[in-house]
Order: structure tokens, then C-alpha cells, then sequence
């Protein structure tokens, strides 16, 4: 292991290798000689071989000592102030809060991680900014404290030049807290970012699941269907069974499939923190209900629709009928006294401002795409250099074809004189 290499007489030295659970006195026969000639460990190496311990601490599930180990090693940061050590003491602070979280002591690190994110705020460490902020609103979502988290938001700014990982992790929790504040706009604007940004591969597999149950259950919120190409992709095939059942009760108004589903999968929602959401719902499967009555009897009676949408009297389906009209889910009317809805020819939908609406949508989001593609361009280190050699040459032979030009222009001119 690379902890050999530290000093004789290091004090971490002989601390790592207990983690590591060896026995240090083999590697104290050195001369005095060699300890004399070792130089001094830099702390980017030292909390390099911290970090890589931890994570050797993390593997073996040890958490309390990787507790111990990360409290040694966020001390050290913390008196310390190098440039150098930016991503370190990032990637250490999220294996710190990792140790925590899977102790179940995440509040007992909170005033730790806003210390270190007001410091890292104030050093332009972008880095740790970022990882900071994303592990404080973990840690508050931890405790379902979304108030607290939106007020961490709204007086912070998010580093544009932070990692697409971080800025993933930190669209999805936007996208979170607008889900709860009834932003569904907003929140689906902000997980699609997530999707987009995050790395399309196996190994965020975990973030992909979390972020697609999410946004499914907003787009369902926002009145809109998911596509069904989403639950065939191999990695969200199985996860995202339960959800597929939800949006089959809610794309056909069965309110009664709905609450099986709910009761049968109840568990799994809560476990993934939708379940709140997904009760939202229930006002959408019966505006669904609704709105293919609707489409399908020209007038019905109050009775007929509290047995189709499976209601508990004739007044719930009154005030029910009454609030999607209020909202112009459907265009219809209520007969008060014969207790019948009956429902007004369907409006043609091209004669209103709904298509203009549309399409000003996917406009916005197609400007919006390729901003964000300008700004993640990346381009290779001192290529521009290449382009300048490049049109130097260029400049020196337009120099030398100039002077050729210019000397067979002089000879001509004393050949004319000569004649």
C-alpha cells in the first residue's frame, strides 16, 4: 500500500496502517540515516492517502472507523488553505457525509458542512461549493426539510463551472423542491436538465432510476403522459414497474386501479419518497374520468358518474364536476335540479391558443438545448497555438510571395528601360 511511503516517523503513517488494520512496527527498522534524507510529506499526497483509505474504509463497510478517519481528515482541511487541495477536500467531504448518512447521524454533521461551504464560498473553491451544496440539500431532504433547503437555494449561487456530475445531482434537487411547491413547470424543466446532464451509462444506473421516477410522476402532475419508451430501456425496466401501473390508472380515469396500485406498491413509493405525490394524483385520475365521460355522453346523470369514478355520493361528484368545469378541464354544464351533466360541443382546438402555446414550448426548449450544449463545449488544451503557427506560416509565405512578385516586377522594369 502506498501509506509505506510516508515518513519513519509520521504519525499518520502508523494511524492509517491501524485503520488498515496492519501492524506498523515492521516499517519502523529504517536507518536513522534514510529517516533523515525522507522529505517531508506534502499534505496533497497525505490527504491522498486519507482519501484513499476511506474509501478502503467504505468497501469494507466499516463505518465508524471511516467516521473516526473522516473527522481526522476534515480537521486537517480545515487548517489548511491551498488551491491545490480543492478536488481533494471535495471528494473528502462527500465520503464524509457518506459515512454519516449510512449511520443515520447526518444532523450531527450539518453545522460542519455550512462552516465548510461559507469557507469554500469565500476561497472561490468551486469545487467544494458544489459538493457542498449538493450534500447539504441530501442532508435536508434527509429529514424532509424542504423549506430549509429551498432558503439554502435561494441565498447560495450554484458555480457554473462546477462538474456535469454535480450539476445533475444539483438539478435533480431543484427539480425536488419545486415538485413539492407545486412549480411542476419548473421541476420538470430542471429534472429534464438532470437527465440530460447526467453520465448515460451503468454505473449511474441508481441517479437515472430516482430522476425518471420523479419526473414521471410530475409530467402525470402537470396533466401530461410519459412516453412509453421509457419503460422499455433496460436499466428502467424493472424500477419503474410500479409507476407504469400508476400511469395506466391515470391515463384511463380509473380511480379504482389507482388506489390497488397505490395499496399494492405503497411501500415501494414511500421508500422512494413519491408517495406524497403520487396522493396529488388522485385528483387527476378522476379529472380523467371526468373528462372521457365527458367525451363520450352528451349528458349523464350525477348518479352514473359517482358509480363510474366510483365516488362516495352524488354531492362529491357535483362539487367534483363543478371544479373541473371551474378549471375548464371539460366544457359542459350542470343541471342543479335533475342532477344531469350535460356536455357542450367539443370546440375545434386549432381555432384557440393552444397550438401557438405549444409550440412556443418546444421552441423555448430547443433554445434552451443548444445554450446549454455551447456551454458544455470543451476544447483541447493549446490548440489555438496550432492555428497560430499555422497562420504564421501562412503570413510568411504570402511575405516571400510578395518580395518574389515585387523583384520580378523591378527586373521587368529595367528590361523595358534597356530596350
Amino acid at each position: 500500500m502506498s501509506v509505506t511511503f510516508l515518513t519513519k516517523d509520521a504519525v499518520d503513517k502508523r494511524r492509517l496502517l491501524k485503520f488498515l488494520g496492519k501492524d506498523s512496527g515492521v516499517m519502523d527498522v529504517d536507518s536513522d540515516d534514510t529517516t533523515k534524507d525522507n522529505p517531508q510529506v506534502l499534505p496533497e499526497i497525505d490527504l491522498y492517502l486519507h482519501l484513499l483509505v476511506m474509501i478502503y474504509l467504505l468497501d469494507k463497510q466499516d463505518y465508524y472507523q471511516g467516521i473516526l478517519l473522516s473527522n481526522e481528515t476534515i480537521h486537517k482541511i480545515q487548517n489548511l488553505n491551498r488551491r491545490t487541495l480543492d478536488q481533494l477536500s471535495a471528494r473528502i467531504y462527500f465520503y464524509y457525509a457518506r459515512f454519516y448518512e449510512l449511520t443515520e447521524k447526518l444532523a450531527e454533521i450539518r453545522p460542519v458542512l455550512l462552516a465548510a461551504q461559507r469557507t469554500a464560498t469565500l476561497r472561490h473553491d468551486n469545487d467544494s461549493q458544489a459538493t457542498l451544496l449538493n450534500l447539504l440539500l441530501r442532508n435536508y431532504f434527509y429529514y424532509n426539510l424542504y423549506d430549509q433547503a429551498d432558503k439554502l437555494v435561494s441565498k447560495t449561487t450554484f458555480p457554473d463551472t462546477a462538474g456535469n456530475n454535480q450539476q445533475a445531482r444539483y438539478m435533480y434537487y431543484l427539480g425536488r423542491i419545486k415538485a413539492i411547491q407545486l412549480d411542476y413547470t419548473a421541476s420538470h424543466m430542471h429534472l429534464n436538465q438532470a437527465i440530460r446532464k447526467a453520465p448515460q451509462n451503468t454505473t449511474t444506473a441508481g441517479f437515472q432510476q430516482a430522476v425518471y421516477k420523479l419526473s414521471i410522476i410530475v409530467q402525470l402532475l402537470m396533466g401530461d403522459i410519459p412516453e412509453r419508451s421509457i419503460f422499455r430501456q433496460p436499466v428502467l425496466k424493472k424500477p419503474l414497474v410500479p409507476y407504469l401501473h400508476i400511469v395506466q390508472a391515470v391515463r384511463i380515469g380509473d380511480l379504482s386501479t389507482f388506489q390497488e396500485t397505490l395499496a399494492k406498491y405503497g411501500d415501494v413509493f414511500r421508500k422512494d419518497k413519491t408517495f406524497t405525490l403520487i396522493l396529488r394524483l388522485r385528483h387527476n385520475v378522476i379529472k380523467t374520468g371526468i373528462r372521457m365521460i365527458s367525451l363520450s355522453y352528451s349528458r349523464i346523470s350525477l348518479r352514473d358518474i359517482c358509480l363510474k369514478l366510483h365516488l362516495d355520493s352524488e354531492k362529491d361528484a357535483e362539487y367534483i364536476v363543478a371544479k373541473a368545469i371551474r378549471d375548464g378541464v371539460i366544457d359542459a354544464i350542470i343541471d342543479h335540479e335533475k342532477g344531469f351533466m350535460k356536455s357542450k360541443e367539443n370546440v375545434d382546438i386549432y381555432s384557440t391558443n393552444e397550438p401557438q402555446s405549444a409550440f412556443n414550448a418546444r421552441i423555448t426548449f430547443c433554445l434552451n438545448l443548444h445554450n446549454d450544449s455551447v456551454k458544455a463545449m470543451r476544447f483541447p488544451l493549446n490548440a489555438h497555438r496550432k492555428e497560430l503557427a499555422s497562420a504564421e506560416a501562412l503570413r510568411e509565405r504570402e511575405r516571400e510571395l510578395a518580395k518574389e512578385i515585387a523583384e520580378n516586377d523591378m527586373d521587368d522594369d529595367d528590361e523595358v528601360a534597356d530596350f
